[in-house]
């Protein structure tokens, strides 16, 4: 008899990685929701899966289902604005993605953003702040955690806004070359963004939410609730 490996479950991976088969198998918060099987798909550099269940619907019947899910692990985002000069600072970068997709030309304005990678939330970001834009990031403010694509990918997004001046710009950007990142960094006029989201030329998710929070809830909001709301800060480690 064969016995054979497969690397991510019972051998490593590339990325030295095992049991990646085991990702929801002992899930018991849904009484409605039973999980049957876990397969694994693929494992380049992140993780596909395809997962079987039994779901009882609304009418009490049960049905087996089947979702594959694509696990990038989670990410963080953040907002940099001058609300003196009304200028946010974003990035512009080549996106193959929405570029195979119909996007022109694949060049994407974003707010800064990154995967985890194994730090907090707001230690992430502030990493992605100073490898994108250049900045050293002071009080965070934390806006929201949203699940970007819940049908498929199982990424959150940690949502954060931050004041910057020309002071905190310490560093040049671009990302890093060596991880294949080109970055350049584009300050705008916040009303200008704003148009930008109208016409199409912004047309980044977390970058639109970010945007529109700031115009209605944000810095740069006359809201009378907005002004008077209470914002959740990280503080300064400084």
């Amino acid at each position: 008899m064969t016995i054979t490996s497969t690397p991510g479950v019972d051998v490593p991976d590339a990325r030295g990685r095992t049991g990646l088969d085991r990702a929801g198998r002992d899930l018991t918060g849904n009484p409605d929701v039973v999980i049957r099987d876990v397969e694994l798909i693929a494992t380049a550099w992140h993780v596909l899966r395809r997962t079987t269940y039994d779901y009882r619907r609304r009418d009490g019947s049960w049905s087996r289902e089947q979702r594959e899910t694509y696990d990038r692990g989670d990410g963080a985002t953040v907002l940099l604005y001058d609300p003196d000069r009304r200028t946010v600072l974003l990035t512009r970068q080549f996106r193959y993605p929405a570029y195979v997709n119909g996007h022109p030309d694949g060049m994407l304005v974003e707010a800064a953003a990154g995967l985890l990678d194994n730090d907090d939330p707001a230690s992430a970001i502030r990493r992605e702040a100073g490898e994108e834009l250049g900045v050293t990031v002071g009080a965070l403010e934390h806006v929201f955690g949203v699940w970007m694509s819940p049908g498929s990918v199982t990424e959150r997004l940690h949502f954060y806004a931050a004041p910057y001046t020309a002071a905190d710009r310490t560093g040049p950007g671009g990302g890093l070359p060596a991880e294949g990142e080109d970055i350049e960094v584009v300050e705008l006029d916040f009303d200008e963004a704003l148009d930008r989201i109208g016409d199409g030329r912004i047309a980044d998710a977390k970058t639109v939410m970010l945007l529109q929070w700031a115009a209605l809830r944000g810095p740069f909001s006359t809201s009378p609730v907005s002004l008077g709301a209470t914002r959740a800060r990280v503080p300064d480690p400084r």
